[in-house]
């Protein structure tokens, strides 16, 4: 790795393995202080039901010291157990559990340590703070391996379409919940590009836009002889899972985040060019490629704050190493941040992605990484050592 490259400090140690999971999630409070992550004693094979992890935070202004604040028993590789800060607190944290015959979400404030239990999951947290919309993560665990959870069955294992199961809003301050959209709603909307007859489908990766108005998730079939392989809409819809718009419907969406309330990035096939990030319009079909020959590869994908950068990484290479860069749509300019060796071990529902996410300022970075050489942990990288960035999000071109 070049001597110009900043450099990334690991915060959390073995012998026990730490990470946050997915990308875009709140990880830091809004002070910058404190960094959430998970804690686990085993690594390399599929969580089983009574495999609980421990969760906490990192206190960067106490030598990283790690603070336990609870547990899970709903947790995957890939994305935890959807750990964050609440949006617009500074106190106050969310992650989902397991209780009995349900998956629930446990909401603590770290200062004073109350907690409350709300009676169903989260995904995704509106802007506000006040609710969340989430997948059927039973589903999930059947349909998608690592991204679901171990210990609850789908009732609807055997039905492709389900009326009674799909995506759930829950009030986080009633705890109020109720089923706004079913995949059976998805799936009477025409698809011209792919016929879904006999396929089963399920819902991932939802997100609320930064104004709260609007919400993303992708819409995922497989057909009978599809192996592991499955096809993809893009879909978004009001609060309430109405009225739905496509934005993409070729089949391969796969990363993406908001730019901005009407704007959408996402890793994709277009007609026009291919595979590549494209920037849409929600509900229009303004559509065009950022960095087609910069950001040429899939990766995880958030904007700094501000809206000129993009902060992105890569799966590992041929030389398993996993890049980690910033893009500036607006120059073209791209700016290496280093990159990180993933052991062959770290494959399947099991890797290690780097899942990059910054503080609220823009000015620091938390990865999870393997390259260390004792399991997965989670380092940080100080962005004011990058030359042509300035904390804040400004540029120096």
């Amino acid at each position: 790795m070049s001597e110009s490259l900043p450099r990334a400090r690991a915060i959390t140690h073995g012998p026990k393995f730490h990470w946050f999971g997915y990308y875009d999630k709140l990880a830091f409070d809004p002070s910058g202080r404190y960094i959430l992550g998970m804690e686990v004693g085993f690594e390399h094979r599929t969580p089983r039901p009574d495999d609980v992890i421990q969760v906490g935070m990192i206190d960067l202004e106490d030598g990283d010291r790690w603070i336990e604040m609870g547990e899970s028993r709903a947790w995957n590789w890939q994305q935890g157990c959807m750990l964050q800060w609440l949006p617009g607190s500074s106190s106050e944290v969310i992650w989902n559990d397991r209780e009995g015959d349900r998956f629930v979400s446990r909401i603590l404030d770290v200062r004073t340590g109350e907690r409350r239990t709300l009676p169903g999951p989260v995904y995704t947290v509106s802007p506000d703070g006040r609710w969340a919309v989430s997948p059927d993560f039973r589903r999930l665990n059947d349909c998608r391996p690592g991204y679901g959870y171990a210990g609850l069955p789908d009732p609807n294992r055997d039905h492709p379409a389900p009326e009674d199961a799909g995506i759930w809003k829950l009030d986080l301050h009633t705890g109020e919940q109720h089923l706004i959209l079913s995949f059976a709603d998805a799936v009477r909307i025409p698809n011209p590009h792919d016929d879904m007859a006999g396929a089963k489908h399920w819902f991932n990766h939802l997100l609320i836009s930064p104004d709260g108005s609007r919400f993303i998730f992708l819409h995922r079939w497989r057909k009978p002889g599809q192996g592991e392989s499955f096809s993809t809409r893009l879909f978004t819809a009001d609060p309430d899972g109405d009225p739905l718009y496509i934005v993409d419907p070729y089949g391969k969406t796969s990363h993406f985040i908001w730019r901005d309330p009407e704007h959408i990035l996402a890793w994709a096939w277009h007609p026009s060019q291919g595979e590549k990030f494209y920037l849409y319009r929600d509900r229009t079909q303004e559509v065009e490629a950022v960095g087609p020959d910069a950001m040429t590869v899939n990766g995880h994908c958030t904007y700094l704050p501000g809206g000129e950068w993009v902060l992105n990484d890569t799966y590992p290479d041929r030389e398993r190493l996993q890049h980690l860069y910033l893009y500036h749509p607006g120059a073209g300019r791209k700016i290496p941040l280093g990159s990180y060796h993933a052991p062959p071990e770290y494959k399947g529902e099991g890797r290690c992605d780097l899942h990059p996410r910054a503080d609220t300022q823009g000015r620091k970075i938390a990865i999870d990484s393997a390259h260390g050489g004792d399991g997965r942990q989670i380092y940080l990288i100080d962005l004011a050592e990058v030359d042509g960035y300035r904390t804040g999000g400004k540029t120096l071109l």
